[in-house]
């Protein structure tokens, strides 16, 4: 029989002790990161394939640490949580933000009025972990990035059709567009999103759009930070519609609706709609929401 190894008390609490620094330094780690969410929404008829507006939106959701201050916009992070335990953890991950609470509306949507009565599609709206997704900073600074083509006639038409987007939005939530990316809240740039698997017909399938956020914490409050990929096929008409559909999203209508008259449908049409009165009443809606973002830690900060 071989001799029978026994670890000596010493060792036993060395060890204890060595386990439990980790824990403790790992939940400091977490008070200091910042968690990214890549929140995926892609525009496919030209693939023959139209997601119905009731599907789960946070299939392709993961939620994410970073380890260093200020963080990246795509950071290499450790993945916390996948959608598998989405549900399971989002009560966690909800405690160690702020409160939510309600901002005070930016005049333009506060006078913002639906005469038509022509509704909403609010319920199609999914909150985050953290609450709505709410600016609460304005104007809301969005940097464009000039595409780098040999074409610069092409690449001046490309931002003048997303700045056109932009334009269109600034009537309702004040926004102002910057040469800096380093100051902006959502940086728009013409890159062609990685390739989605699709689970169902275990398939990868072309994006022609993304949009993804990520949240950081400065002076105790908590912000987030977007970016919008739009695919180099998209052109004319079509980059109009992906640039205003898009930047829906990242102003804080998380979710699609189910007519094709808005700019938020959830597939593309051959005949895109400009920003309608339902699209507005919604984010009107979502901005009379509480919030985690743009609010304080309370005590000493730490998310807990």
């Amino acid at each position: 029989m071989g001799k029978k190894y026994t670890i000596p008390k010493t060792l036993s609490f060395i060890l204890v002790a060595i386990i439990s620094g980790l824990l403790v330094i790992s939940l400091s780690v977490q008070s200091l990161a910042i968690v990214q969410f890549d929140h995926i929404f892609t525009e496919e008829a030209e693939n023959g394939y139209k997601a119905p507006p009731s599907q789960d939106i946070w299939t392709e959701t993961e939620y994410k640490l970073c380890f260093s201050l200020p963080c990246p916009l795509h950071p290499a992070p450790l993945t916390l949580f996948t959608q598998k335990s989405h549900l399971h953890n989002q009560g966690l991950i909800a405690a160690t933000f702020p409160t939510p609470q309600v901002h005070k509306l930016p005049s333009s949507l506060l006078q913002w009025q639906d005469t038509s009565n022509s509704g909403d599609y609010f319920s199609q709206i999914k909150p985050t972990p953290f609450g709505y997704l709410i600016w609460s900073r304005f104007p809301v600074r969005i940097h464009i990035a000039t595409p780098q083509l040999s074409n610069t006639a092409l690449a001046q038409s490309w931002v003048t059709k997303v700045s056109q987007a932009v334009a269109e939005w600034n009537q309702y939530l004040p926004l102002q567009i910057v040469d800096q990316s380093e100051i902006a809240d959502i940086t728009i740039v013409r890159q062609a999103p990685p390739l989605k698997f699709d689970r169902i017909r275990k398939t990868t399938r072309a994006r022609s759009a993304l949009t993804t956020y990520n949240l950081y914490k400065q002076n105790n409050i908590i912000y987030h930070r977007s970016q919008i990929l739009l695919g180099p096929s998209q052109r004319n008409k079509y980059l109009l519609a992906a640039a205003r559909h898009e930047l829906g999203h990242a102003l804080g209508i998380w979710g699609h609706s189910g007519k094709k008259s808005d700019a938020l449908y959830f597939s593309q049409v051959p005949h895109p709609p400009p920003i309608s009165t339902r699209d507005v009443n919604t984010l009107k809606r979502v901005y009379q929401q509480p919030t985690s973002l743009g609010w304080p830690f309370s005590g000493d900060g730490v998310m807990r």
